[in-house]
């Protein structure tokens, strides 16, 4: 990103952002509500193109391609930049159509087999397939929260995108269930840059490589998330992770 801006109609969200997200790593985005984490996430696969009003300006850039030039397809954008919701939302439909879905309407697998055997590794992938394997044709709905935020995961992995966004994963999980997720996001960013948004100081210090504060729309803060929580270079940022404010 450089000198990204966005607006809600009159209301600005976002104040010049210039950050680079290094490759297989895994990049927290931590602030108060309201400040333009989950905003800057939707930047990056356009989904606040969704939203009537909104308007951008500056530049942001996955991987080379210019995520706001005219003649960027948005599907292919958004197959190359999952994105993982706050809230688990798999389809209506059985375990294995959940994940085979993107991989049919994107005509990217031939045959019966290739589909079979893309849906195996996207559910390995996303550490469900020892657990579902035995009940592929049983409704995605019927599996515990946790297991359905996997579940979202692996559908996100099926197409194999280059960059995973995580939208606070394990902020409705229990204890249990949110230990998964995060070794599961430590495994993954060997084969995917990942951009977390989370409201848990200590879920960003766990998981993250890199870390990023935001401040009612602005950066405030990035750096290596061992220096950001032990020695912040901003006061503002001190205050935040020591828990004086927030």
């Amino acid at each position: 990103a450089h000198q990204l801006s966005m607006w809600y109609g009159q209301a600005q969200a976002l104040f010049g952002i210039t950050m680079a997200v290094p490759r297989h790593h895994v990049t927290a985005l931590i602030g108060p509500s309201g400040c333009g984490k989950s905003t800057l996430l939707r930047c990056i696969n356009r989904l606040n193109d969704l939203i009537d009003g909104v308007k951008v300006a500056g530049r942001l850039r996955v991987a080379g391609t210019d995520v706001y030039d005219p003649a960027t397809d948005v599907v292919t954008l958004r197959r190359r930049v999952g994105m993982v919701f706050q809230k688990s939302n798999p389809f209506p439909r059985s375990i294995f159509e959940n994940v085979a879905y993107g991989l049919r309407i994107n005509r990217l697998v031939r045959t019966r087999a290739e589909l079979r055997r893309r849906v195996e590794e996207s559910l390995r992938a996303a550490a469900l397939w020892d657990e579902v394997k035995d009940r592929l044709d049983e409704s995605g709905l019927a599996l515990s929260g946790g297991q359905q935020q996997r579940l979202c995961i692996a559908r996100a992995l099926a197409v194999r995108p280059e960059v995973l966004l995580m939208d606070e994963p394990a902020s409705a999980l229990d204890p249990i269930a949110t230990q998964r997720i995060e070794e599961l996001i430590y495994t993954l960013k060997r084969d995917y840059t990942i951009v977390i948004v989370t409201h848990n100081m200590q879920q960003a210090a766990r998981v993250s490589d890199f870390t990023a504060f935001f401040w009612l729309g602005r950066l405030v803060e990035y750096d290596r998330t061992d220096r950001l929580f032990t020695a912040p270079k901003e006061k503002l940022t001190e205050d935040y992770v020591t828990g004086r404010f927030g």
